[in-house]
């Protein structure tokens, strides 16, 4: 008999996460008293009239205190992602349809369920989306996405946007969740321990009546907003390869081309896919080429780039790398003219400042352009980009508004980048491995100037006056 006022649906809370970054199983971790898991589930329960928890390690929720009315399920397949855990609950609901639930949710609304039920009509799936993308992990999946679930594992992919285009989808716009949760506070998973210190302390700032400073509003006040920076993990084949701080936008660019760069695919046709949780940072890059198995032992170079980017290059590499063989000439009024179309580009530097734009140009045309808060992660998105597209940088110009020091040399290098332009300054580094690269570096390219570092017989300028 069904219980009043809940609805025909199963609750999946999916547990089944390795909670890398948090370090610790994150779902039993205490937050206002209970674990985090037994929270969500509690809440899940007050609306739907099931709820399972999906998980790889059933005996350590004996720890959680989850209710009788809970049935704990086991991932058919072990460590699937959160895909592979819907798929579970697919196949074991009795009901049509499955909300999908992360177990690190700690303000979830029951209302918002709601909301995404009353949503619903002729969909497979109802989700929230913002301008960060779709909230998979609060989203209502009918059973028929069961097959489209199941051919999206058999590709290799295990994140639940990969089937989104094959379903019929139902976005729920922010606007209409703010009417339920003006801080749209359901929204906020834990990833990491600084984010469980932040949410600890709010709401220990709310049970003890302590008034909440709204950045948002200050912030809303300036003339110009604010360049935006997260944690970015980049995954090959479910590997983890590195964190980087960038700015969040673009980011399958930013993991191929960080990839690509440093050496752990160079195939294109290999290339199976590039899912991109937006909201958590998270970039998965799937490939029939397989990281190296000592990547976790593998020595990272801190870069002197912003945003604390790294390399796993060193100056021996560097060093040792082939000549970049090009005929490609370049005349100074054909640099100013692409310098300027690049600053007309760079959107994002004049909404927020702060930024780094770069740009690649091919026969005298600026094809792609990048930008990000670190000058190395804006040239990885403009790399990744041109590889996805299949543009060749063989011929082609690199501009960029960054200082160029030698790890922007070194993924110059490797992409075989003959002619390589900045704004600003260029380091003794950074010209040491040009010259021995046969790059044609050029520095403070701007005002009617330029200084050219390297290999100058790449640029002509008729009517400048040379200085030595």
């Amino acid at each position: 008999m069904r219980e009043p006022n809940r609805i025909p649906v199963t609750a999946a809370v999916l547990a089944g996460g390795r909670s890398q970054r948090m370090g610790v199983d994150k779902t039993l971790l205490p937050f206002d008293g209970e674990p985090l898991v037994r929270r969500v589930a509690e809440i899940a329960a007050t609306v739907c009239e099931k709820v399972v928890v999906v998980t790889n390690r059933p005996e350590a929720l004996g720890q959680a205190g989850l209710g009788p009315s809970v049935d704990v399920l086991t991932d058919e397949v072990a460590y699937q992602g959160p895909l592979g855990g819907l798929l579970t609950a697919l196949d074991s609901t009795e009901h049509e349809w499955v909300l999908a639930l992360a177990a690190d949710m700690p303000w979830l609304e029951p209302k918002i369920i709601r909301a995404l039920w009353d949503a619903r009509d002729g969909a497979q799936v109802v989700l929230p989306t913002s301008e960060k993308g779709p909230e998979p992990l609060l989203a209502l999946y009918h059973r028929s996405c069961a097959d489209e679930a199941r051919r999206v594992l058999a590709s290799g992919r295990r994140r639940l946007v990969a089937m989104l285009p094959a379903c019929k989808t139902v976005e729920v716009s922010l606007d209409t969740l703010r009417k339920i949760d003006p801080d749209l506070r359901s929204l906020v998973n834990i990833n990491t321990p600084e984010e469980l210190l932040e949410v600890r302390s709010e709401a220990d700032m709310r049970e003890s009546g302590a008034p909440r400073v709204s950045v948002i509003e200050i912030a809303s006040s300036r003339s110009r907003g604010m360049p935006s920076e997260r944690p970015v993990t980049i995954f090959l084949n479910d590997d983890e390869i590195a964190t980087t701080q960038a700015t969040p936008e673009d980011l399958a660019d930013l993991g191929a081309g960080f990839l690509v760069a440093e050496g752990f695919i160079t195939d294109r046709d290999a290339l199976v896919g590039i899912d991109v949780d937006q909201k958590r940072g998270l970039v998965y890059v799937k490939s029939t080429e397989q990281a190296p198995p000592d990547v976790a032992e593998r020595r990272r170079y801190v870069t002197s780039g912003c945003g604390k980017g790294i390399t796993f290059s060193s100056i021996g590499h560097a060093r040792g790398m082939e000549p970049v063989e090009s005929d490609v000439h370049v005349a100074c009024e054909t640099v100013y003219q692409l310098v300027g179309q690049l600053a007309r580009a760079a959107s994002s530097y004049r909404d927020t400042g702060g930024m780094h734009s770069c740009g690649l140009a091919v026969n005298g045309e600026l094809v792609v352009v990048r930008e990000d808060v670190g000058r190395h992660n804006a040239l990885d998105k403009l790399f990744g980009r041109a590889w996805l597209d299949r543009i060749s940088t063989r011929d082609a110009m690199l501009l960029t508004t960054g200082r160029i020091s030698y790890e922007m040399a070194v993924k110059a290098a490797k992409a075989r980048v003959p002619v390589v332009v900045s704004r600003t300054a260029v380091t003794d580094l950074a010209a040491e491995i040009a010259d021995r690269t046969a790059i044609t570096l050029i520095g403070y390219a701007r005002g009617g100037k330029l200084v050219v570092y390297t290999n100058p017989e790449r640029v002509s300028c008729p009517d400048a006056e040379e200085r030595r």
